[in-house]
Parts: structure tokens; C-alpha cells; sequence
């Protein structure tokens, strides 16, 4: 005893304390030995506080009380407890939205998106499917707009049921730049993009290329391309290898992105 009264030989309890290991997620198909019967095995049950299942290389299962210290994990007695759960990494669309909880498909809105033609819708299906349907729009192929404004009087659009429209080729003194300054509703957007062709749309590294090769003035776009590119397939058949192509919106370029995203806005106004 010390001259202060205080014992300086450490505490007196210590033996009979119970030693504390290192605590140990047992987390399925972690490697451990048991240490009574020198059992080895994979985790593949766990109760904490009662028992847990080791299953061995020959398959067979071993159950023993989950006593802590009664394991080694490479060597060293550990404490098993129970895993926590690990938070969920963040899920993106394709068009780089954050994934929505996975739910019921919800029911079409009114409002509608228009474009030019099916391969157009399919690369909206191929990059926005997961948004447009978060939101219940339905996109729409217009086979041509040559018709723009009697189709979208037909259609009657009012503030909630609301009307956008992708055209090809906004460009000033284009034919679709005057089709686009022919519709004046405040409940219709029409939003472009600078490319002849949807196809043009996609960035040519994505399909292999350089650059899209130049078109002769008069030539229909797509024909023109297949024959630069010397390939012997329809337009469908290499527009099919085209859209396979596309993984995300860092596919597209920049212009086609920023217009699909005004439009996708538009329509989606409550």
C-alpha cells in the first residue's frame, strides 16, 4: 500500500474479469476455426448471443455456441457480431437521373412528347425509359412533321395536357426551323437539335468512328452514311448495331441531351 492510500500494483478485479476480443462481423463465408474442437470452416448461419453453422471444404455443417473468444480469424480470437447493413451505393439512369425505389409502373399522363420518327423514339426508350416513365410520359413518333401544325391542333393542348416536340435540324433557314416557328401555343415547346439525323446525334466515338462522314447536298442522310462507310446493310439493320451502341446521355451529344431534358420538364408539370 502506498503512502496515499492507493494501491499501485494495478486493480485487484483484473483476473476476474471477463477478456474482451476483438469484435468481428460474421459476415457469410468468413474463414474461422473453433477453437475446442479446431474445426475449420465457412460461416454460413449466425444467431449472436446462441449459435453459429461453419460448413467445412467437405461440405458437412458443424452448429457450435457463439461464445465470445470461442473462434480465431487468422489466428486471433475475435468476438462475432452481428453484420450491420451496409447503405445502398446510389443507382443512375441511363441518362444520369438518380434511380427512383423501384414501384408501380405509374399511369400515362395526358401530355405527350412527339418526335420526329421510330428511331428517335428509341433512343429517348434507350437513354430516358427510366425517367419518362418515373414521370408517365409517353413519347410518340411523328412519322414526318411536315404536318406539325394540323397535328398539334388535332391533339388540343391545354395546361395539363401539355405537348413537346423534337425536331432534327433546327438551323437557321431549315425547313424545320420554319416548322417550328409555325406553332405559337404557350402549352406546346418545341425544342431542336443541329443534326440532319438523329443518328448524327450520337457521338461517332461510340460507334467506332472518327467523325459521321460528310453527306453530298441532295442525298438522303442515311443512304449517304452507308455508303461512306461502305456497309451493306439496310438503314434499320445498322441503326440496330447504332442504338446498341449507346450506354448512357455520354453517348449523345451535348445539344440533343439539353434539348430531350427541356422537353422532359415541359410536359412533366403538374
Amino acid at each position: 500500500m502506498s503512502a496515499n492510500n492507493r494501491w499501485d500494483g494495478g486493480d485487484v478485479l483484473d483476473d476476474f474479469k471477463k477478456p474482451q476480443y476483438p469484435e468481428l462481423e460474421a459476415v457469410p463465408g468468413l474463414e474461422l476455426v473453433h477453437t475446442g474442437s479446431g474445426k475449420r470452416g465457412k460461416i454460413s448461419g449466425f444467431n449472436q448471443g446462441d449459435k453459429v453453422a461453419l460448413t467445412d471444404e467437405s461440405g458437412q455443417r458443424h452448429i457450435f455456441r457463439a461464445h465470445d473468444g470461442a473462434f480465431t480469424h487468422k489466428g486471433r480470437r475475435v468476438a462475432l457480431r452481428t453484420p450491420v447493413p451496409k447503405p445502398q451505393a446510389r443507382q443512375f439512369t441511363a441518362s444520369g437521373s438518380v434511380a427512383a425505389p423501384a414501384r408501380a409502373a405509374r399511369t400515362a399522363r395526358a401530355s405527350r412528347i412527339w418526335v420526329e420518327g421510330i428511331h428517335d423514339a428509341e433512343l429517348l426508350e434507350k437513354v430516358w425509359g427510366d425517367d419518362l416513365r418515373e414521370v408517365g410520359i409517353v413519347v410518340e413518333p411523328l412519322h414526318g412533321a411536315d404536318d406539325l401544325v394540323a397535328a398539334v391542333k388535332e391533339f388540343r393542348p391545354g395546361p395539363r395536357r401539355r405537348l413537346g416536340v423534337l425536331l432534327d435540324h433546327v438551323v437557321e433557314g431549315s425547313k424545320e426551323s420554319r416548322i417550328a416557328g409555325s406553332v405559337n401555343d404557350e402549352n406546346v415547346l418545341i425544342c431542336g437539335h443541329p443534326y440532319v439525323d438523329i443518328w448524327q446525334a450520337i457521338q461517332p466515338r461510340a460507334v467506332g468512328l472518327v467523325r459521321w462522314p460528310d453527306v453530298p447536298h441532295g442525298t438522303p442522310w442515311k443512304d449517304g452514311v452507308l455508303h461512306a462507310l461502305d456497309i451493306s446493310a439496310t438503314s434499320g439493320e445498322f441503326w440496330g448495331k447504332v442504338l446498341r451502341a449507346v450506354d448512357t446521355y455520354a453517348d449523345l451529344e451535348t445539344p440533343l441531351v439539353n434539348s430531350v431534358e427541356r422537353l422532359i420538364d415541359f410536359v412533366s408539370v403538374e
